[in-house]
């Protein structure tokens, strides 16, 4: 049964005869290419914030973009690796269930967030995008598709792919955990004191306390100014009925002036979406004027990231910048997580040293006892993962000084940083934060002449990427 408010056009279900088909091409297509060609995999969008890669073969994969088959029963999903979440959603949703955590952005595939690393307000409940993976089929370097599970001959792939971003291969099938919903998701926006916010984060993230939310985040506009937002599944939609923050009102904004709020279940998931958080601001869109003339449907994260590559490609803004006497600006823009009793002095000294707002607070706990090798984190602890995407004034003579710098308090308050965006680390303490013995024993088994590149040369992009 769909949910209330869930899109009419859900994309249809691929056969599974119509997946091996596209998968045997893929694999006629990757095997005809001379050995020692750069390759990677090809999509219409990224989410990831490393620009200028080096030139490489891109293999399309648009045949692998749909989603199988879902089962609200038995509560699993069949997905093709290049889906993305919009269509994963989609699907789901017509069929009364979501998957259990879904990243903030449209055109994120479920490939690349169990191949990298994803987030939302389910992950104090649900942990990440791949503890919800059953089982992979997995494209390695030599060209062969083996199937991954938890246990078994490839057991070790299984638990070592999460955080090795392509360098191991290449998720072409997924089958999923999901959950059921309701049509709506009931929120509430509590200010909290700084003093205090650590406390209220773990009394928010109790799953066994009698009316545990199902759903935990929260904003920070300043130092000593901040939100944690708590929803609930609903079957109710309000007195006025639901909010639609995809036309003229802006998401966040609410947040600072409603004490609640509901929302359909598509558009809570989708609520950061529209703005890109807040990011849209910096390309005038939060302006009444420019967002009345700005078509809804452009609206939309991928239209700004493809805006922001574009900068980066001409360097214009920076061009401009110099020409009315401003200095350039460093992009800052990084995910990390921390533990949330440390989260405090992080703040702390995010404001003293970084200086941007906001700033997003996502809580993350392991969804059970199985550990990740490549992105080590502690079962049983409560970690708040802070983003922040913006640019701050360059430091003269030190044009990525502020990356470095919260490279430097993650690494002294015992947390992680995501590595979808600008990694500064030398390769020795790369691979201390990153695992290196169990990274390179994978390496070895499943990519033994070299073909992909190694994960510090990708993200760093000191060599192969």
């Amino acid at each position: 049964m769909s949910v209330v408010g869930t899109p009419l056009n859900a994309p249809p279900l691929v056969s599974p005869a119509t997946h091996a088909a596209a998968v045997a091409d893929l694999l006629r297509r990757y095997r005809e290419l001379p050995v020692g060609t750069r390759m990677r995999l090809g999509k219409k969008s990224s989410n990831l914030f490393r620009f200028g890669a080096p030139p490489a073969e891109r293999l399309d994969t648009s045949d692998l973009t749909g989603v199988i088959s879902v089962d609200p029963v038995g509560l699993t999903a069949e997905v093709q690796g290049m889906t993305t979440y919009e269509d994963l959603v989609a699907a789901c949703l017509a069929r009364g269930v979501m998957p259990l955590v879904v990243p903030q952005l449209k055109t994120i595939t479920l490939g690349g967030a169990v191949t990298g690393l994803g987030i939302e307000s389910t992950s104090f409940r649900h942990g990440l995008p791949h503890e919800s993976v059953r089982e992979m089929d997995i494209l390695t370097a030599d060209g062969d598709v083996i199937t991954v599970t938890p246990e078994g001959e490839h057991a070790e792939l299984f638990h070592g792919f999460p955080n090795s971003y392509g360098t191991l291969g290449y998720a072409l099938r997924i089958v999923i955990d999901v959950q059921a919903v309701e049509p709506y998701v009931r929120l509430e926006h509590r200010r909290v004191e700084t003093a205090g916010l650590e406390k209220a984060i773990v009394e928010a993230c109790d799953v066994d306390a009698s009316d545990a939310p199902d759903f935990v985040d929260g904003t920070v506009f300043a130092d000593g100014h901040q939100y944690l937002t708590l929803g609930w599944f609903t079957d109710e939609p309000g007195a006025a009925g639901p909010s639609d923050y995809t036309g003229q009102q802006i998401f966040y904004r609410s947040i600072d002036t409603r004490a609640g709020d509901v929302l359909t279940i598509e558009d809570y998931i989708w609520r950061w979406d529209t703005d890109w958080f807040w990011c849209s601001r910096a390309l005038g869109v939060q302006n009444p004027v420019i967002r009345a003339l700005w078509p809804r449907r452009y609206r939309r994260s991928d239209v700004y990231r493809r805006l922001v590559a574009l900068d980066r490609r001409t360097g214009f803004s920076n061009r401009l910048r110099t020409l009315t006497g401003n200095p350039p600006e460093e992009p800052v823009i990084q995910d990390v997580e921390i533990p949330v009793d440390r989260l405090a002095e992080f703040l702390h000294a995010f404001h003293r040293d970084i200086g941007i707002e906001p700033v997003w607070l996502c809580p993350v706990r392991l969804r059970g006892q199985r550990t990740w090798p490549l992105y080590p984190m502690k079962p049983d602890e409560l970690y708040v993962n802070v983003g922040f995407w913006s640019s701050v004034p360059e430091k003269p003579g030190e044009p990525e000084a502020h990356n470095r710098r919260i490279e430097e308090l993650v690494s002294e308050l015992g947390g992680h940083k995501s590595l979808y965006s600008t990694v500064h680390y030398d390769e020795r303490e790369f691979w201390e934060h990153y695992n290196g013995p169990a990274y390179r024993a994978l390496k070895g088994r499943y990519d033994p002449h070299g073909r992909l590149p190694d994960l510090y040369s990708k993200v760093t992009g000191s060599g192969r990427a």
